[in-house]
């Protein structure tokens, strides 16, 4: 029977091969040819020639990349599962820690509160030097979350070196199912204004704010500050139910334009969270796609004063198809549209390193004007214009003079910072007062990993050196919330947003609205 079938299919194969190729012009069969022959005479004759399954994945590779769409990828089954566990922060079973490595140290950057990682007695700061018994000194840091990885209720062993310890650590982690959260903590500001930063578009971000704003309103929130800063996305349908806890039921969030096809339109599905508190959203250059969306609507229905920079303008659909082997093929297949019109999309040139510049930069003279629902001027031209302005740099001539005598070497900078702020932490478990002997410490690894910056140029950026350390510092000890409270005076947009909205005790004073 087996020898029946496999006759069969061979008489149907070639029937089959040959009726496509009759439908098939006589340039697309010669393009074909082409590339079995070029396929054949590489796998076969080059000397350097790779395996022919490796062959077929650059060929599979190659074709993404020339279709000239600089979002258009092609992920293995591990990338797609790195890619929904760091860019999306979805579910995953782990360890519950945020690792990051430099010049071959890895290190624990954050621990979360709860974690398989905590219980197991970690903490930011922990240098990571083995897994399950194996060295991971010099490892990138996805090689290490990969080897940490791990089905639910399984154990790891990890031996870390601690600042201030002499001896390695060795402890057992027993993974578990980590919830990472898209809001990381929530603070009262001045004039009971409830600050929310929302770090990802994850399966529960939508619930995270809500739950959010549930709390504050029991503090006595009258006023909210949605912060998006450097949030570049992730899962948008989490971002049209974001936007919906602040609209009325049937308000349109946004739309999809495909091609040749009548757009998709999102609604808000439920009565809001609010119904006219005063509400404000962070933007900056980082804010992208789902951060787009969710500042755009607002903006849009005179729901929300948007803050900050004019957002990246990443405004394209992005569909991402599973093929049966595990590998997935993402293309741009649409454009998201605001409610006035307005398309997201920034046109942009890729720099081939990950990074992207706006290929045309409009002044704001030279944007097209649209309308909200209540008729105030919102700009166009891609991306999200905040209604208010507000740039957060203000670098000092030494600031920059530091930064430019750094120059590519500034990631060691920044580690040399960090590193010293791994120590200061260590033996500041429960409080800290910032030391000058920080700074030296700092320029000391400078000077041994032989950066290109001067005592000189140090001493004049003396006061910058200090608050980033002390950032880091505060980090380190007490989390993302105490990091936060020690940058927060330095924080140009937040507070120009806080001096808004202590001013307005609802939506139409804040907006200028006349009822």
């Amino acid at each position: 029977m087996r020898r029946r079938s496999l006759a069969i299919a061979s008489l149907f194969l070639p029937v089959v091969l040959g009726a496509f190729l009759l439908g098939t012009s006589a340039k697309v069969r010669a393009s074909m040819d082409l590339f079995n022959q070029v396929f054949a005479v590489v796998s076969s004759t080059a000397v350097d020639s790779l395996p022919e399954d490796r062959l077929y994945e650059l060929a599979a590779r190659g074709l993404i990349r020339e279709l000239g769409d600089p979002y258009a990828d092609l992920l293995s089954a591990e990338e797609r599962a790195s890619f929904e566990r760091n860019a999306i922060g979805n579910r995953y079973a782990g360890t519950g820690m945020t690792i990051r490595s430099h010049r071959g140290k890895v290190t624990a950057f954050r621990v979360f509160a709860d974690s398989p990682a905590e219980a197991a007695g970690l903490v930011a700061g922990d240098r990571i030097v083995e897994v399950a018994g194996t060295s991971v000194v010099g490892w990138t840091s996805d090689s290490v979350t990969t080897l940490l990885l791990g089905p639910p209720n399984t154990e790891v062993e990890v031996r870390v070196e601690r600042a201030g310890v002499a001896a390695p650590i060795r402890t057992t982690i027993r993974r578990a199912v980590i919830r990472v959260p898209a809001v990381p903590f929530t603070m009262m500001l001045g004039d009971n204004i409830g600050y929310i930063p929302i770090q990802r578009f994850n399966e529960v971000a939508a619930a995270d704010v809500a739950t959010a704003v549930i709390r504050l309103g029991q503090q006595g929130a009258r006023g909210y500050i949605l912060d998006l800063r450097g949030n570049g996305g992730g899962d948008l349908y989490q971002s049209l139910r974001m936007a919906g806890l602040f609209l009325e039921e049937g308000s349109e969030i946004s739309r999809v334009q495909h091609r040749g096809k009548p757009p998709e339109i999102y609604r808000a599905e439920e009565r809001p969270l609010l119904s006219d508190a005063a509400i404000v959203v962070l933007v900056d250059g980082a804010s992208a796609s789902a951060s787009e969306i969710v500042a755009g609507s607002l903006q849009d229905q005179d729901r929300a004063l948007v803050v900050g920079t004019r957002t990246f303008g990443k405004g394209l659909v992005q569909t991402q198809m599973v093929l049966e082997s595990g590998w997935a093929v993402r293309l741009t297949t649409g454009k998201w549209y605001t409610p006035s019109g307005r398309s997201i999309q920034a046109e942009h040139l890729a720099l081939g390193d990950g990074r992207f510049v706006e290929d045309t930069v409009l002044d704001d003279a030279d944007r097209p004007v649209y309308r909200s629902t209540a008729g105030r001027d919102v700009l166009g031209g891609g991306g999200v214009t905040p209604d208010l302005i507000v740039q957060q740099d203000t670098a000092s001539s030494a600031e920059r003079a530091l930064a430019r005598a750094a120059g590519a070497q500034l990631a060691d900078l920044q580690d040399a910072i960090f590193e010293v702020a791994r120590s200061a932490a260590a033996s500041s478990p429960n409080g800290f007062v910032p030391s000058p002997a920080w700074r030296d410490s700092v320029i000391t690894r400078v000077e041994a990993l032989d950066l290109a910056v001067t005592r000189a140029q140090f001493a004049a950026a003396s006061t910058t050196i200090d608050r980033l350390i002390d950032a880091q510092v505060a980090g380190l000890v007490g989390g993302d919330a105490a990091s936060f409270v020690h940058r927060m005076d330095d924080d140009r947009v937040l507070a120009a947003a806080l001096a808004r909205i202590s001013q307005a005790p609802n939506r139409v004073r804040l907006l200028g609205l006349n009822r």
